[in-house]
C-alpha cells in the first residue's frame, strides 16, 4: 500500500500541492488526473524523492519513505516513468532494459538473468522486434513503452506512470491498458497520471482529481465522470456521455 498523507509543496509564492493525500492499494490501477499545472508531476516527484515536501509523509505499507533518497525508495519497491522521455538514446532498446535489470540484480538476492529479464519485458510491452534498434531513434509511443519496460525491470511493487499513453496510437493505448490491468492482477500497485480519459476510465478503480494543487474530487471513475466540477475544470462535456 502506497500512501501519501497531507503533502504540501511550495515554490516561492506558488502553492504547487496543498494538503494532498491519496492511497494506491496493491492489485489496482489508481488514477491521478487534472489540467496542466495541477501538481501531478510535482506529487510524483515527492513520492519518488526528487522533490522535498514542505510538509506531509510518503509511506509504503508502514514504512516512512519521506526522508529517504531516491535510490533507497527504488530499492524499497518504487519505480516510475517520466512525462518527458528519459531513455538512453545512444543505447539499444535491449540495452536500456538490460541496464535496469543489472542494477536490480546488484541490490537484490534474486538470481534472475538480466538478459532473460530484458527480453521477457520487451516481449510483454510489444518491443521485441525493436530490441536491437537505437533507443534515440524510436518514435515517441515506442519510447514510452521502453520506459515502462525499463521501470518493470527493477521488479517494483509500486509503479508510477507519468503520461505513458502520450504518443501512442489507439491500438497501442488499448494494449497498454490491458498490460496495466494484468500488472495489477499480479498484485502490483499502479499509479497513473494520464490525459487519455478513455484509458483512465477503463483501467482505474479509483481516481483522484487535482486542480491548482488541491484535491478537487475522488472516487470511482463513474463518480468522477459525473462531477460537474471535474467537467468544468478538466474533463470537458464529452465525458458526460462517455
Amino acid at each position: 500500500m502506497l500512501r501519501v498523507e497531507n503533502v504540501a509543496v511550495r515554490f516561492g509564492g506558488v502553492q504547487a500541492v496543498k494538503d494532498m493525500s491519496l492511497e494506491c492499494p496493491p492489485g489496482r490501477v489508481t488514477g491521478l488526473i487534472g489540467p496542466n499545472g495541477a501538481g501531478k508531476t510535482t506529487l510524483f516527484n515527492v513520492i519518488t524523492g526528487l522533490q522535498k515536501p514542505e510538509s506531509g509523509r510518503v509511506l509504503l505499507d508502514d514504512r516512512d519513505l519521506t526522508r529517504l533518497p531516491t535510490q533507497r525508495r527504488a530499492r524499497a519497491g518504487l519505480a516510475r516513468t517520466f512525462q518527458r522521455l528519459e531513455v538512453f538514446g545512444s543505447l539499444t532498446v535491449r540495452e536500456n532494459v538490460l541496464l535496469a535489470a543489472e542494477l536490480k540484480r546488484g541490490w537484490s538476492r534474486k538470481g534472475d538473468v538480466p538478459v532473460a529479464v530484458a527480453d521477457l519485458l520487451l516481449a510483454r510491452v510489444g518491443l521485441s522486434a525493436l530490441a536491437d534498434s537505437q533507443a534515440g531513434a524510436l518514435p515517441t509511443g515506442s519510447a514510452r513503452l521502453l520506459e515502462l519496460a525499463r521501470a518493470l525491470a527493477t521488479q517494483p511493487s509500486v509503479l508510477l506512470l507519468d503520461e505513458p499513453g502520450s504518443g501512442l496510437s489507439e491500438l497501442e493505448s488499448r494494449a497498454l491498458g490491458d498490460l496495466l490491468l494484468s500488472l495489477a492482477a499480479e498484485g502490483m500497485s499502479v499509479l497513473l497520471v494520464e490525459h487519455d480519459v478513455e484509458l483512465v476510465m477503463r483501467v482505474c478503480e479509483h481516481v483522484y482529481v487535482l486542480d491548482f494543487g488541491e484535491l478537487l474530487c475522488e472516487g470511482p471513475p463513474t463518480h468522477v465522470q459525473a462531477d460537474t466540477r471535474v467537467q468544468a475544470a478538466y474533463l470537458g462535456a464529452e465525458l458526460v456521455t462517455a
